[in-house]
């Protein structure tokens, strides 16, 4: 699975730091989401589908690689 992010669309609200700070970080001078990895292991699923959900802009996807 692979997670994407639209950076036009990201608002810096950093719910997606808040649900699995492993996969995401924000950046520095505007807030914006930084994926630490686009490839999501099996253990952080369930946190990515997390992230996905409560981000307030819809800026973050989902890819099932199978």
């Amino acid at each position: 699975m692979r997670i994407g992010a639209d950076l036009e669309r990201c608002v810096g609200a950093g719910q997606c730091v808040l649900a699995d700070p492993s996969l995401f970080d924000q950046n520095d001078e505007d807030g914006t989401v930084v994926l630490l990895s686009d490839e999501v292991a099996d253990d952080h699923v369930e946190a990515a589908r997390e992230a996905v959900r409560v981000c307030p802009s819809g800026a973050l996807s989902l890819v099932d690689d199978e």
